[in-house]
């Protein structure tokens, strides 16, 4: 075989090596939506245990990675949850976690200019401008499924429950034993109430384990999802 047929040969060899590596390449993933501006959002996912969010603090750092994923890291995010008092430890009230506002969705919307007006009636929350991280609506009541009842532990003020009745599933860290309070991220139920409209202390959780599991959080329009906001 002449030397130029030797290297006509050996360049093909290599294009069809090249073209093999190339081809089995992964392709890269695909770019998510990025919202450096965003400082509110609703989990568009929990931590998958239900109302055991790995207490507060587990919570807090479920905010910040996802936060982090849609560009939005640089911020300290905070879950909107309130803990009771337990084991010597004092009460947490959500509305004192999250900074003064105002704060904005995914899409910019400005939902809540400060913390009276987040836990007043002019607030912008509901089923347009409640959205995840994804900037995606959360489906509501009339959707199958629903997944429109919250997370929160909180009165309609932002604060705290007394201790007694367990209205924070053991703080935060319980899938088997007591309940949550929950909110409505879409504001609407299937009465007309200030309870029904409310998108953060609507009623308690319940189902046949308690009300505190993933089943039983879906068994009444729930997912285990929990609000997000930047508290800087």
């Amino acid at each position: 075989m002449s030397k130029s047929m030797v290297f006509i040969a050996a360049a093909l060899a290599l294009g069809v090596s090249s073209s093999v590596t190339a081809q089995q390449q992964p392709a890269a993933p695909p770019q998510l939506p990025q919202a450096p501006n965003m400082t509110f959002f609703v989990t568009g996912n929990g931590p998958g245990k239900g109302a055991d969010l790995g207490g507060i603090e587990g919570a807090d750092r479920h905010c910040q990675t996802l936060a982090a994923r849609h560009g939005a890291g640089g911020k300290t995010w905070r879950a909107y949850l309130s803990t009771q008092a337990a084991d010597g430890k004092p009460a947490v009230n959500a509305r004192e976690r999250i900074g003064n506002g105002p704060w904005q969705n995914f899409k910019g919307t400005v939902v809540a200019a400060s913390l009276d007006e987040l836990h007043g009636d002019a607030n912008k929350l509901g089923f347009d401008n409640s959205l995840s991280e994804r900037g995606q609506i959360i489906p509501g009541s009339g959707f199958a499924p629903n997944r429109h009842d919250v997370l929160t532990g909180s009165t309609a003020e932002g604060r705290a429950f007394p201790a007694g009745d367990d209205r924070t599933c053991k703080n935060w860290s319980s899938s088997t034993q007591g309940a949550a309070m929950v909110g409505h991220i879409d504001k609407k139920g299937n009465r007309d109430t200030p309870e029904q409209r409310s998108w953060n202390s609507s009623h308690p959780s319940r189902g046949p384990e308690g009300g505190c599991s993933q089943s039983d959080l879906r068994g009444t329009g729930g997912d285990g999802l929990f609000y997000c906001f930047a508290s800087n």
